[in-house]
């Protein structure tokens, strides 16, 4: 009789401390300043994991006269409440408006912490969180566990339908572009030549696509490319001063459809094609190993549609 008792004691001594693991939970976030009024937060290269919470993401803030504008929320309401914090200790300026770049979680589910502020987005992106949202929290809860608490959808009401505009003293150009995402914007501070380039831009990290048109994205890269600018923050990964960012994305990407194609054409199955060995230059970049499986389960059905029709699709004589 005195096991079930000893056990019903853990289950309850479980129960107490659960709470207080949860409140204990922190990002610690530090704002970096990267340029003048322009700060950021910089996140893990690693996947989504208990331990980082889902703090894999940069996102950042431009201060200016006429209030605070934020990129991006992160990955929960925790985060977005932490963020907002730390950038009421660096200016007592209220938030003017809040700009997401695309409907992946790590970059909007902390829109709660910023209510009473406008948050805008792309159309394509306000239909697809709406469509979506909700799934994608789900998910990221599974794989952060406590850091999602009390995490809530909240679809940007405010649609991105113009080519840019001044905010206080700095101008900001929209650029729209598609391929990493159903759609994509970079945000370029004309003012401080800093390019917040979203989940266009990897640095040291490899890419990722889930919602991945190949071809669609290397033609935004070439637009990027194109952009006289001094700073690009990359979705993942250390800001850099040069295109480095954007080459090492489009040669990865490049790789990826070549790798997949060319085992197409040779006829080879999908778990054959995952465990195809990597290039030496692509090695080196964080996570590359668990995000090229992920890619070859993501891109290759269409590939294999494209590059081998059905047998009832060709002509027989």
């Amino acid at each position: 009789m005195k096991r079930p008792l000893i056990f019903l004691s853990f289950i309850f001594c479980l129960l107490a401390i659960a709470p207080t693991f949860a409140e204990s939970l922190s990002y610690k976030l530090k704002p970096v300043k990267v340029a003048e009024d322009t700060y950021i937060f910089q996140g893990s290269k690693e996947h989504f994991s208990l331990e980082n919470g889902g703090n894999i993401v940069n996102t950042g803030f431009i201060i200016t006269k006429e209030g605070v504008i934020v990129i991006d929320t992160g990955p929960s309401a925790r985060y977005g409440h932490e963020m907002r914090n730390a950038i009421n200790e660096v200016t007592p300026l209220p938030i003017n408006r809040v700009i997401v770049t695309h409907h992946h979680p790590d970059h909007f589910l902390g829109n709660q912490a910023f209510s009473g502020a406008p948050i805008w987005a792309l159309p394509e992106t306000i239909a697809a969180i709406r469509s979506e949202g909700d799934a994608m929290n789900e998910n990221l809860y599974r794989l952060v566990g406590d850091w999602m608490l009390g995490t809530e959808v909240i679809v940007p009401g405010k649609s991105v339908n113009r080519s840019g505009e001044q905010i206080g003293e700095h101008r900001l150009r929209y650029i729209a572009l598609q391929g990493h995402d159903i759609a994509d914007l970079a945000i370029l501070d004309e003012t401080t030549g800093v390019l917040f380039a979203g989940d266009q831009v990897f640095m040291d990290r490899a890419p990722t696509t889930p919602h991945a048109d190949i071809g669609k994205w290397l033609e935004s890269l070439d637009q990027l490319e194109e952009i006289d600018f001094r700073l690009i923050v990359p979705g993942h990964g250390p800001v850099i001063g040069d295109n480095e960012a954007i080459r090492q994305t489009r040669e990865y990407l490049q790789w990826l459809v070549k790798v997949l194609e060319d085992a197409a054409d040779q006829g080879l199955e999908m778990t054959e094609v995952m465990n195809l060995d990597l290039p030496n230059k692509f090695k080196s970049l964080a996570t590359v190993e668990a995000e090229y499986r992920r890619s070859v389960h993501h891109l290759w059905p269409e590939i294999v549609k494209r590059k081998l029709p059905k047998a009832v699709d060709r002509r027989i004589d």
